[in-house]
């Protein structure tokens, strides 16, 4: 597909269920990536096309309980023995992990310092995989805690062209699309619910369109849809021609989804107390564009990306 209409998938995907437009982000977006960025011909070859059709899942393994935001300082350690690569430690927050056929695993080599891709198969001794329950959003997607004890990982099942962080970066960098079309697909949800429900929802005698300040909050909802839109418009066409870079992608996500955020703030305020029930899904919306907002780097961490490019000064620390 184009980016453009890999993009629309991804919106209209999460305009109906935000669980779903996650799934798809992890299976095709996080890990089917990596391993099509950095793994080798017969990695490629093995995985890519049974992933492609969903007969195989993927999973995405980099967040760490007290890692998030610092994925960078990674404390999962990988080490050489023979012919292969024992692994230990922890991660939080991993989609399909509990599921999963394969899992794109991210550890520090203890002998380099860098951060190494592995791909773990299903079964293998050493993994163990907990649900993680509670959430109140995207209650569809299984997260799990992984607990890694000396995981043995074969040299042939490690990512070749990932060398460092930086190789993983490029990976999140490249799926960020995906973030801004998905929060674009919230927010146009939250947006024609909302103007379905006013037309039809009477008070004091008249539907809600009638009066002014309900026409003017529809009318500015509709307007950060549409500049929602174009930036994705945009993301696809810079995609296509080569020339999208981390900032314009971090800028992309973190401006989908705070606008997303208040669109869907708008669209349940309207509602009323209707906008509460599920029936009426804007709650849904409101819950799941939360992870959204979070999940692939926070609005802290995207704003302080584009703060470095532009000022050429790092405030990370």
């Amino acid at each position: 597909m184009s980016p453009v209409a890999a993009g629309l998938v991804h919106m209209e995907l999460n305009r109906g269920d935000g669980s779903i437009g996650t799934f798809v982000g992890v299976q095709a977006g996080l890990a089917m990536q990596s391993i099509a960025m950095l793994g080798s011909a017969e990695q490629k070859q093995r995985w890519l096309p049974g992933m492609a059709t969903v007969a195989t899942l993927g999973a995405f393994a980099l967040t760490e309980p007290t890692h998030g935001s610092d994925s960078v300082a990674l404390e999962t350690t990988a080490t050489r023995d023979g012919d292969t690569w024992v692994i230990n430690g922890e991660k939080k927050w991993i989609g399909n992990g509990t599921v999963a056929d394969v899992v794109v695993l991210w550890a520090r080599d203890t002998a380099d310092g860098q951060i190494k891709g592995f791909l773990v198969e299903k079964g293998t001794p050493g993994y163990l995989a907990e649900r993680i329950d509670g959430k109140g959003s995207l209650r569809s997607v299984w997260q799990a805690h992984l607990t890694l004890t000396d995981l043995r990982v074969p040299e042939p099942n490690r990512l070749p062209g990932a060398r460092s962080f930086k190789d993983t970066a490029r990976v999140l960098a490249g799926t960020r699309n995906a973030v801004a079309w998905g929060a674009l697909g919230h927010a146009v949800a939250a947006y024609e619910i909302a103007l379905a429900y006013c037309r039809q929802r009477e008070q004091f005698g008249r539907t809600l369109v009638t009066f002014q300040i309900v026409q003017s909050r529809l009318v500015k909802m509709l307007a950060e849809v549409c500049s929602m839109q174009l930036i994705c418009r945009q993301l696809g066409r810079l995609q296509n021609e080569g020339a999208l870079t981390d900032t314009i992608a971090a800028i992309a996500k973190m401006n989908n989804t705070s606008k997303a955020r208040q669109v869907i703030a708008e669209a349940r305020d309207l509602l009323g107390g209707n906008g509460i029930l599920l029936d009426y899904h804007v709650i849904r919306h409101m819950a799941d564009i939360e992870a959204i907002h979070t999940y692939e780097g926070t609005e802290t961490i995207q704003t302080l990306i584009v703060g470095r490019d532009i000022t050429g000064v790092s405030a990370f620390a």
